[in-house]
Parts: C-alpha cells; structure tokens; sequence
C-alpha cells in the first residue's frame, strides 16, 4: 500500500484538539455502545477493547465509557445504528462516511448538506465503495528495518513509514491480534481501528481543490454523528 495523505496527519491533530470538547465524547461514546453490543467485556471483546482505548486516548472520563457500555442494556436509550454513506469530493476524490446514529433522518441530511455546501455530493451506494478495502489500521511511533521486521512478523501485511511513525496495515479480523503482537514486542501503538483504506490514491496537488477538499472533510468530521471520513485523496499541495 502507498500513498500519504496530508489529511491523515491534519485529521490525528484536528482529532487530539477536538479531544478537548464534549462532541467527541458524544461521538465515541456512541462507538463504544455500539461495539458493546457484541459483548460488555473487553477482554472478551476485542472491538468494545479498541473503542475503549480509543476514549482514553481521548482523555474520555471512566463513567462516560461504562455509560456508554451500560446503553446496551438499556430499554430506554434510543437505538444506535451505523449507517455508511458515500460521496465524491472537490477533484473527483472518493469519499466514505461512517456514522453512528440514534435517527437517520437527522443524519443523512447533515451529511448531505456538508458535502453540497462545500463541493461535493452524495454519491450512489456502491458507487465509491469499491475503491476502498477494509482494514485494521495501526500507527507506532517505531520507524526503521528493524520495526518494519517485527510489525510483519506479528502478522501484518504491510507498513509505511512516515514522518511520525508507520502506519501499519491488517487484514480486518486480525487488527486485535496484530495490536496485541506489536505491543507485546515492545513497539508503542498510538491508534488501531478499523478504516476504508483506498486501493489507489488520486494525487491532489492544486492548492485551491486540496482547500475545498479540506473544507469538505472538515464538515464532515465536525458533525456529531459522524464516526470516521476516510478518502482516496494524496494531498501534495503544500497548503497549512
């Protein structure tokens, strides 16, 4: 795999300065009520486990997880459903919406106006989708031959190195096992979750179609029922 994307790096540190607010804690809260569904032990739940580690990283305070873990065996929460939309962005970019819901008729309209107001649109199902494979994806800090060695022997299938680190790349049933390996060979993981990983990148190198593109994503991610966007986009353009 191949490819960087500037919106990979912008969006890890828009997501540790949205971190400080409560919408977040909203967001991956409903995260963890619904990978709760498979199990409220995370020992035994590898994917309630991940949204967990996901909410500390997030600085999420312990009763906002266990209320989040205790709504699944609650009568009176309204129903939370994962809903993914597609779209394509300013310069023919893919993109993928992964939300998490309590009223979908609240939420495709957001994500549709967030794509409209700023150049983009809703796209056909299927439409974006095939572009995209899904994969467990880790960042460690490590960088080098020698990680790169270790992260393929914990059962990986591939590794980028970049600026902060590499991005580690799973089949999507082995994302928890391959976590575990690398942290038990001593490699610092900073982020594992499942992602919509682009089977080729479109290069976007004009400054003006990668800043409607960010102004796009940005839309995107501020909506609180939105989980994750992930695109197709190598932003070469050297825009802030």
């Amino acid at each position: 795999m191949s490819g960087h994307s500037k919106w990979s790096t912008i969006k890890r540190e828009k997501g540790a300065k949205d971190a400080k607010r409560g919408a977040v804690f909203t967001r991956i809260g409903n995260q963890i009520a619904i990978a709760a569904r498979g199990g409220t032990d995370p020992s035994m739940n590898s994917s309630l486990a991940l949204a967990i580690e996901k909410a500390k990283q997030a600085n999420m305070p312990n009763a906002n997880i266990q209320r989040a873990i205790d709504r699944v065996n609650d009568k009176n929460a309204a129903a939370l459903e994962e809903i993914t939309y597609e779209g394509m962005g300013p310069g023919g970019i893919g993109v993928i919406i992964e939300t998490a819901t309590d009223n979908k008729n609240r939420t495709f309209p957001e994500v549709r106006n967030a794509l409209t107001k700023n150049g983009g649109r809703i796209a056909d199902a299927g439409s974006v989708m095939f572009q995209f494979d899904r994969k467990g994806v880790i960042r460690v800090t490590a960088t080098g031959e020698d990680a790169l060695l270790q992260i393929l022997d914990a059962g990986a299938e591939d590794a980028v190195e970049e600026d902060e680190g590499m991005t580690v790349y799973t089949d999507q049933k082995d994302l928890a096992k391959v976590r575990t390996a690398l942290i038990e060979t001593g490699l610092e993981v900073i982020e594992a979750e499942l992602q919509y990983v682009a089977k080729n990148h479109i290069e976007i190198a004009d400054n003006e179609i990668a800043a409607k593109l960010f102004k796009v994503l940005d839309a995107l991610e501020d909506l609180d029922d939105v989980a994750n966007v992930h695109t197709n986009a190598d932003v070469t353009a050297d825009i802030e």
